[in-house]
């Protein structure tokens, strides 16, 4: 058996060392709110992914059971974001309803005054005569003599 010092060989790990450092990355991870995988937490721990699956089957499970949390954990704040946000578009359009409904009525009643405010400045003006009605409701109706009867 040939042996080679040790200033080439990694310097040893234990398995309670090696277990103690991925625990710390993995809390490391979820309190910082980073993205967790087995990947990326034999990254930060200095092992392969591999080391995770074959020697630590129990951390790699608690990796999966974290990820699957997180997922739903983010999945549920999406949907709730996004119901409070459909509800918040309810609300915006049935205003914006009513205001064109509003903008409907006012836009008549501009129309209007504008008609009105023509009218007199043209009886103003002295070219035009302004004819009221005398009474409420009636109609003058101009007699005019029947021309084959004259």
């Amino acid at each position: 058996m040939m042996s080679k010092s040790t200033d080439d060989q990694a310097p040893a790990r234990s398995r309670s060392k090696t277990l103690n450092s991925l625990d710390k990355v993995i809390d490391s991870l979820v309190a910082g709110n980073e993205k967790l995988s087995i990947a990326a937490v034999a990254r930060a721990a200095g092992v392969t992914p591999g080391l995770i699956h074959n020697t630590y089957p129990a951390v790699a499970e608690k990796i999966r059971n974290l990820m699957g949390k997180s997922v739903r954990a983010q999945r549920d704040s999406k949907h709730q974001a996004l119901m409070h946000e459909k509800e918040k578009n309810r609300a915006l359009r049935a205003e914006n309803d009513q205001l064109l409904e509003e903008l409907a009525r006012i836009a008549s009643v501009n129309q209007r005054l504008l008609f009105e405010m023509a009218k007199l400045k043209t009886v103003a003006g002295g070219k035009v005569v302004a004819l009221t009605p005398k009474h409420e409701g009636h109609v003058p109706v101009a007699t005019c003599p029947d021309p084959i009867s004259h």
